[in-house]
Order: structure tokens, then C-alpha cells, then sequence
């Protein structure tokens, strides 16, 4: 399916941003919502990312990733974009306590629902701290670097680190699913 959505992107057909929006939205939502913290924020993330899609549906590479990694970095990347913007900055200064208090939620898939949680604590403090704010929190490398006092190489090379051992974590979970399917 996901050839499918490629080739229709790479040709411009008009239908498959509605195709894409149907089968992505969701997961796309949860990652923008964890980072604006607002639900009509992250559905004005999703209308832009999905209008960025196929503005540079031609930027498309297969072989650097999946098509659904590509979507979810322009989501996040167009997330923390509006995070930075003087608007959201003033907004955060006067949200009620009620917002501040109760976290978002909502239907939408978030990394909770499929065990990234979970995964990223199971990771050494020092790799945990960096994942929490590069990719939960939308903090740039520089924004970390500033936040833990950590060097900037240090925290490229602890979070190449840091996704090495995430992408181990994730195969042996997918290797015991699939033998508990194939057992039961």
C-alpha cells in the first residue's frame, strides 16, 4: 500500500492526500498533540503538514526512510515550528490552570499505545533525558543542549546512541510477537 501512496504522490493525484489523511491522520495527530498540547492546534499541525506533503511530495526518498517517518518529521518538524511562534509563546503564558493541569488526550494514536513509552524507559537516564525532550517535548539539539548542560556533539552522539539501542528494543518486541502469534 504504502508503493501505492508513493507513486500517486510522486504522479500528483489529487486523491491521495485524502488516501494518506484517512490512514495517517491519527498517529499524525497524536505526535502533534504531544507537542502543541492543543487540540485545535494540532489539527491546524495536521491541515499544514498534510498541505506540505504535497507541496514537496517530490522530496520524497524512499531509501532514507518510510513513507510514514517522513510524514511524522514534517508533523513534528511543523509542530515545533508553531511551538516557536510569538502567538503560542503568549498563549502558553495565559493558558488557565484547568489546561495546564489535564494533559490532552482523545482518540488519536499516541507513542503510549505502542509501547514507545515503555521502550524509552527502559533506556539508560542519560539516552531517557534526551528522548524525552528532542522528541516528547519538540526541544531542537540546541534547546537540549542548553537545557542539560550538556555539548551539542555530546548530544548527537548520545542520541545516535539512544536510538540504536530504541530500534534493538523494538526488534526483539516485534520477534516475541511474533512468536507468541505464531504459538497461539
Amino acid at each position: 500500500m504504502q508503493e501505492q501512496y508513493i507513486s500517486r504522490l510522486k504522479e500528483q493525484d489529487p486523491t491521495v492526500i485524502s488516501a494518506l489523511y484517512d490512514a495517517y491522520s491519527g498517529a499524525l495527530y497524536g505526535i502533534a498533540l504531544r507537542i502543541v498540547q492543543a487540540p485545535e492546534l494540532a489539527e491546524q499541525v495536521i491541515q499544514d503538514t498534510f498541505v506540505k506533503v504535497w507541496r514537496n511530495s517530490a522530496s520524497y526518498d524512499s531509501s532514507k526512510g518510510r513513507l510514514f517517518t517522513w510524514l511524522a518529521n514534517i508533523a513534528r518538524n511543523t509542530a515545533i515550528d508553531v511551538t516557536r511562534t510569538a502567538q503560542f509563546q503568549k498563549s502558553r503564558k495565559t493558558d488557565s490552570i484547568e489546561t495546564l493541569v489535564h494533559s490532552p488526550g482523545g482518540a488519536a494514536i499516541n507513542p503510549d499505545h505502542i509501547g514507545v513509552r515503555e521502550a524509552v524507559d527502559k533506556l539508560d537516564e542519560k539516552y531517557r533525558l534526551l528522548i524525552e525532550l528532542l522528541y516528547f517535548k519538540g526541544y531542537t539539539q540546541e534547546e537540549a543542549a542548553k537545557e542539560t548542560g550538556i555539548p551539542i556533539g555530546t548530544i548527537k552522539t548520545r542520541l545516535r546512541y539512544a536510538l540504536s539501542d530504541l530500534r534493538r528494543l523494538f526488534e526483539v518486541t516485534i520477534i516475541l510477537y511474533l512468536i507468541l502469534a505464531l504459538v497461539l
